[in-house]
């Protein structure tokens, strides 16, 4: 059985990371953007991973700039801008895609085993939806992940245990953490 530990990513040094180093500690796995009106999800993300990195919790971010290019600087240029604007200290790794052909295989796993179910309901999540599905339709079958800060939950063993768009309320994840901790 495939979990996350399985997969292998790039630093921002582009050094090769086997997501084994992180057993036994739960994740929670996020493709961000700098440009984003999501972008304030590093603050509560911060807030999260100091009060819970003890208990055996990580976040790894992953930048990604497929959704209306809202990632475009270098590495560098996003982990300053991070630890500047929100004192991100969390593992934060290269520019990855998320989607389409390049998607990285990371993404398109958690992606399988919890797929999209919609961004919720209200005008936001509607004009959301609108702009991810004209975005996202170059993709096709392999629009794995709809916007920046969709959120996976993975469990202590390595198995994806939840999905959380953007639009879901930080709460909510925090106390889905707290739960799986």
């Amino acid at each position: 059985m495939t979990t996350v530990y399985d997969f292998k990513v790039r630093d921002m040094a582009g050094n090769e990371v086997s997501l084994e180093e992180y057993k036994g500690k739960v994740l929670l796995i996020v493709n961000t953007a700098t440009g984003c009106g999501f972008t304030p999800h590093y603050e509560p993300l911060e807030a999260m991973y100091n009060e819970m990195k003890d208990q055996g919790f990580e976040i790894l971010d992953f930048p990604c700039n497929q959704f209306a290019g809202q990632a475009p600087g270098s590495d560098d240029e996003i982990h300053e801008f991070c630890t500047l604007k929100f004192g991100t200290e969390f593992p934060q790794f290269a520019k990855i895609d998320v989607n389409g052909e390049t998607a990285d295989p990371l993404f398109a796993y958690l992606a399988t085993e919890k797929p999209f179910q919609g961004f919720g309901k209200g005008i936001k999540t509607k004009m959301l939806s609108k702009f991810a599905d004209k975005n996202n339709a170059a993709f096709g079958d392999k629009a794995y992940i709809k916007w920046n800060f969709t959120k996976f939950l993975v469990d202590r063993e390595g198995n994806v245990i939840a999905r959380f768009e953007p639009t879901e309320d930080m709460d909510e994840v925090k106390k889905a953490v707290a739960e799986a901790l």
